[in-house]
């Protein structure tokens, strides 16, 4: 079977589905990846087909961020512009799937990001379809919209805010659906009819999320599944940089400090807290330069470009991320403490359900980041063994789970 999946936005929202095209390869699928293009060589070191997407990650992370407060205390970006950004960038990615997917495909497999828009080509297209999520956007009343951090408004309360979430998404893509939809051919249909067609038809959605975190709702529909974590592909015969080899076995294991796709033009203020609260915690540490580009220069910290989360996270003493998805699940599948930082979206429901767990510490929002308050959090992260106990508990569990064994298993079964 031809199967396309179709992901957009940060590397985190891309780089899992590395694994899973690799993992439904290998089960003797042909199998391509649409992404955009900043993320080619990435798919390209995965060895699946590259299609690629227009829609600029970066400016689309801007614009995430701006509806929050800068830590170097700048003001909040307002709403309408937040609105505007992600309007544009929905915009842009409509033709580049239509694009894609008319390349070929028996199946299409479709993100979160990529699914509003997607369900319009594959009605084009007449080839089935299936949603491959990293969140848990349906509406529960056992928590709040993950967008807005989850925070719990009662069983009726959480339900009514998730679905008026969905019509706030439904909105942003009105006018890219209806301009897909012409040039498409095919009738016009509201954003928000298709997506109530599409949960009649009880749609099928794998979750790539572990139960750890995140149970199954139990007012799910049929057709939604949590099955685990597809993690990004990394080859066998993959190894660390050979400086942070020798850094990592120099002394005891350093802590880990990253924000990922966040941070963006803060790189400066961001190194010199990360670099404070290492000195005054009295722990090593690696700075991940990400979007934001830390750096640091001593013989007690160690600044990284890109490389494996499987590799490094195991040998460190505790992880500072910002509560990406990903990043967040890789910490834990690591078995190590996490100092979450969240930003925007969905970063606060994440750090919120690691500190649940009790296999981080309380979160610090981006927001108030200190170099006191992050020392502070690294010192109990790596002196208090409870968090180290329970990540590791966590990460046990998650072992369990094999999320890309489960959506080969379900195509299989679903699709003829």
């Amino acid at each position: 079977m031809k199967i396309l999946i179709l992901a957009a936005g940060s590397r985190g929202d891309v780089a899992p589905y590395t694994g899973l095209g690799v993992r439904l390869r290998d089960a003797g699928h042909e199998v391509a990846l649409a992404a955009p293009a900043s993320f080619s060589g990435l798919v390209a070191e995965s060895g699946l087909e590259f299609r690629g997407l227009p829609a600029d990650p970066r400016a689309q992370a801007a614009g995430a961020q701006a509806a929050g407060t800068r830590v170097s205390g700048g003001s909040p970006g307002g709403t309408a512009d937040l609105m505007r950004k992600a309007s544009a960038f929905i915009q842009e990615l409509g033709p580049g799937i239509a694009d894609a997917a008319a390349a070929g495909a028996d199946l299409l497999l479709f993100s979160t990001t990529t699914a509003p828009l997607g369900w319009h080509v594959a009605e084009a297209l007449g080839a089935p379809s299936m949603g491959v999520y990293l969140q848990p956007v349906t509406p529960t009343g056992e928590f709040g919209p993950v967008m807005g951090g989850g925070r719990s408004l009662g069983r009726w309360g959480n339900r009514a805010a998730g679905r008026i979430s969905l019509r706030v998404v439904d909105r942003l893509h009105t006018t890219a659906a209806a301009g897909l939809r012409a040039r498409l051919g095919l009738p016009p249909a509201a954003a928000r009819a298709v997506r109530r067609r599409q949960e009649a038809s009880n749609w099928p959605v794998l979750h790539g999320f572990s139960t750890v975190l995140v149970p199954r709702p139990r007012d799910w529909r049929d057709g939604l599944d949590v099955v685990g974590n597809w993690w990004p592909h990394c080859p066998a015969d993959r190894r660390l940089p050979a400086e942070l080899d020798d850094f990592l076995r120099s002394g005891p294991p350093p802590v880990f400090i990253g924000f990922g796709s966040m941070g963006a033009g803060e790189g400066e203020r961001l190194s010199e807290i990360a670099v404070e609260a290492l000195r005054k915690a009295k722990v090593r540490g690696v700075l991940q330069a990400g979007w934001a580009g830390l750096s640091a220069v001593g013989d007690d910290v160690l600044a990284v470009g890109d490389v494996p989360h499987a590799l490094l996270f195991p040998r460190t003493a505790a992880v500072v991320h910002h509560a990406g998805a990903g990043t967040a699940a890789a910490a834990l599948r690591a078995g190590v403490p996490a100092i979450p930082v969240p930003v925007t979206a969905d970063q606060p429901f994440w750090a919120g359900r690691i500190a649940s767990l009790g296999a981080g510490t309380t979160p610090v929002p981006y927001k108030e980041l200190t170099a006191g308050r992050l020392a502070e959090a690294l010192r109990l992260a790596v002196g208090e063994p409870q968090y180290r106990e329970r990540a590791a508990e966590a990460a046990r569990r998650m072992e369990a789970e094999d999320g890309a064994a489960r959506v080969v298993e379900e195509i299989e079964k679903k699709v003829p």
